[in-house]
């Protein structure tokens, strides 16, 4: 992992280059007079000549996906570099070469046994983790006891001599608390385990860590991951996750399954739809899925996982984000996705986009901010380079089979892992918001996007902020929307209050 500057005073070039997957960020600002570049964005702002503006385009997409996409920082003319990407700069010419020098690449595919499949899966693992467990300074683990970060720490235990410091973060909640299959792992691997719970007081923390990550960033698990790093730290200085599992074996069920539904089916579902459109009026779930049937598959794709879709924010914005949401399609960069998908599998689009924006701009991005906040080291052993290499080669059919996501990846850490923290209902690394939003956390969502100096109300009808306010329930979960204006609001009032 890496982001780094060569400057040639000689030749007055200079060289920026980030990390193949993105996990360390590199933020520039460039004008026809100046290059300001550093790893937080915070750093450009303290230089002289340079404005705060807010970048509208990058709200409209940070309310689509909850993260802002590379390029997009927020700030208008600020921009991070893309993961897997360099940027070359003549000073003397005046000339900038932007490239990307590596990319996930699915188009040739290894067709082996799943036999063979597991064994070169549990081999490029272990390598990639004994190079990370390499540290003169102490090393532990975060624990979840989900499948990707039991087999991490499972394959730490094999290769460790003494007992692996793992970290866990606890719900009062049953329905995501997964501390009970951490402690399959703790007892067969004999860890020293270390646990700290969350309450909806945790939230306490929001205001400091929008000033923290910088950019509007809508991930409700920042804070317990800031949490379970700030425990961490307490006893280690370098920790090994599970990160990138889902991305390279299709962990996702909502929106891999369903990919895989539309492209497999996609003729049958096509030449049904018109008839079954007209038989199945009468039950909304059903007419619904033939109404996004019509649609193209990089919509159907983007649907699985937005936050605000475009008819929302056309309904309900106003101001600079509904001029955009009138012109500008925030679906676009998944559009091209698909589009300039070179494979010859399409599900395989869903997972490049994922590898390429969601894991980079969300989720490592979530966890080096967390982490380094508190001078806590990260690594990664399912985003070694060959790891994802190896995990692109592999059939998509064999990632979802059976009804299952991650099948061979499951089927490889059957070895190493207890199959009740494999085979379980995938309940993911987040606080229950749905539950908070409807108690304490209902409260502290009023004062934030309804006090009379919001910003949010500048961008939203005040009615729809308050009608999904006061009826947040089980049936209508506007819990991720809440969130996400939450965040906005606080990002704005750390950076332009």
């Amino acid at each position: 992992m890496f982001a780094f500057a060569i400057y040639d005073n000689v030749n007055e070039t200079l060289f920026l280059a980030r990390d193949r997957i993105g996990k360390k960020p590199l933020k520039y600002f460039l004008d026809d007079s100046q290059l300001i570049f550093a790893s937080e964005l915070k750093a450009i702002l303290t230089q002289d000549g340079f404005k705060k503006r807010v970048d509208y385009q990058a709200l409209q997409l940070f309310l689509t996906y909850g993260y802002c996409p590379s390029p997009f920082t927020g700030f208008t003319d600020i921009k991070k570099l893309e993961p897997g990407t360099y940027l070359y700069i003549n000073l003397d010419r005046k000339t900038i070469e932007k490239k990307r020098y590596w990319q996930p690449r699915f188009k040739h595919k290894l067709h082996i046994s799943e036999k063979e499949w597991c064994q070169k899966i549990l081999d490029t693992l272990e390598e990639s983790t004994r190079l990370r467990m390499i540290s003169d300074v102490p090393l532990g683990a975060f624990l979840s006891g989900g499948v990707d970060s039991s087999g991490v720490v499972a394959t730490m235990a094999i290769l460790s001599k003494k007992p692996v410091e793992t970290f866990t973060i606890a719900f009062n909640d049953k329905d995501i608390d997964e501390s009970k299959f951490a402690g399959n792992i703790v007892k067969r691997y004999k860890t020293d385990h270390h646990i700290l719970f969350a309450k909806p007081q945790s939230v306490e923390t929001l205001p400091d860590l929008a000033k923290l990550y910088e950019e509007p960033f809508a991930d409700a698990s920042n804070v317990v991951t800031y949490m379970v790093s700030q425990i961490a730290k307490k006893y280690v200085t370098v920790v090994l996750n599970g990160d990138g599992g889902d991305e390279n074996f299709a962990g996702y069920p909502n929106r891999y399954m369903r990919l895989k539904r539309d492209v497999d089916y996609d003729y049958w579902i096509q030449n049904v739809r018109p008839v079954a459109a007209k038989l199945l009026k009468s039950f909304p779930k059903a007419n619904n899925f033939f109404e996004k049937a019509k649609l193209p598959l990089y919509r159907r794709f983007a649907s699985y996982n937005k936050i605000f879709d475009p008819d929302e924010l056309m309904n309900h914005s106003k101001g600079e984000i509904l001029s955009l949401a009138r012109n500008n399609n925030p679906y676009q960069i998944i559009n091209n996705c698909f589009s300039m998908f070179s494979g010859k599998d399409l599900k395989d689009a869903g997972l490049k986009f994922d590898l390429l924006y969601f894991l980079p701009d969300q989720l490592l991005t979530k966890m080096d901010m967390a982490s380094m906040a508190v001078s806590l080291e990260t690594r990664s052993p399912l985003l070694d380079q060959k790891m994802i290499e190896l995990a692109c080669k592999i059939p998509f059919n064999l990632k979802i089979k059976n009804g299952k996501s991650k099948y061979i990846l499951k089927k490889a850490f059957e070895k190493i892992v207890p199959k009740e923290n494999l085979y379980r209902p995938k309940m993911g690394f987040t606080i229950p918001l749905n539950k908070w939003f409807s108690g304490e956390l209902n409260s502290y969502a009023k004062n934030i996007l309804l006090n009379k100096n919001s910003h949010v109300k500048e961008f939203f009808d005040i009615d729809y902020l308050k009608n999904m306010i006061e009826n947040n329930n089980e049936s209508q979960d506007f819990g991720p929307r809440l969130w996400t204006l939450m965040s906005l609001e606080l990002w704005m009032k750390a950076y332009f209050a």
